[in-house]
């Protein structure tokens, strides 16, 4: 990618300095402390800046909502979030640079034999609040009732819930640590992840952003961002094309 112009980086760091929402709630894209954030969100992040030519600032949160609201708010001009149609109204986002899924879990001597088997009357499936897969599961199922708290499987644990919904590195951990638990196959969604800005920001500004995401996926840096921090390279979205 060429250099960009001071436009770009006047219209995406309007204060000289890029302030980037990290959701350090999701371990596969962000780990470490708020002062000491790391990660392939991170690492986008940084890169990012690097071809604005401005420094960048990390504003870390503990879940997805806290991380658009802070970008809504105007508190963040980039955010690293799954795509979703309630969060595109409001988020110009780029093609996706990770795809992870969301994965069911449920005791060891429940009924259910699949994901499918969830969206029954009576079953109470315990999300969190705000999530990629809260927004999803609100709209898809028809019979499950959705219980949002803090995380999936801690309100899973709180309220005696039929099932948990989270992401299924972090969920498997927490099933191979709990032998009363198992996972419920096949995933119940594939999580796109994307880089995003303000609807507010201009077609050149996003073109910029939706290109370099691009490229970064394309030559591997994702996929090498994720090996860094003890993630798995194949989460790399595939390439266009």
């Amino acid at each position: 990618m060429t250099p960009i112009d001071a436009e770009i980086a006047q219209d995406l760091a309007p204060t000289g300095v890029l302030r980037a929402s990290i959701n350090l709630g999701n371990p596969v894209l962000a780990q470490g402390t708020p002062d000491e954030p790391a990660g392939v969100t991170v690492a986008l992040a940084r890169e990012v800046a690097a071809r604005l030519a401005v420094p960048v600032r990390f504003v870390c949160f503990d879940a997805a909502r806290k991380s658009y609201a802070a970008m809504a708010e105007g508190d963040a001009d980039l955010c690293f979030l799954a795509v979703d149609p309630d969060r595109e109204k409001d988020v110009a986002f780029s093609a996706p640079y990770v795809h992870i899924e969301g994965v069911y879990a449920a005791p060891v001597g429940s009924s259910f034999t699949s994901a499918e088997d969830v969206d029954r009357d009576g079953v109470r499936v315990g999300v969190k609040k705000g999530s990629a897969y809260d927004l999803h599961l609100s709209r898809a199922l028809r019979h499950a009732t959705v219980v949002r708290g803090v995380g999936g499987i801690d309100v899973f644990h709180a309220e005696g819930l039929d099932v948990a919904a989270g992401i299924r590195q972090p969920l498997t951990a927490h099933v191979h640590q709990h032998a009363e638990l198992r996972l419920l196959e096949p995933a119940f969604m594939t999580i796109r992840q994307a880089v995003g800005t303000t609807r507010e920001r201009s077609s050149t500004t996003v073109r910029f952003l939706r290109e370099l995401v691009a490229e970064l996926v394309a030559s591997g840096f994702v996929a090498e961002a994720l090996r860094r921090s003890g993630q798995d390279p194949a989460l790399a979205a595939p390439t266009a094309g």
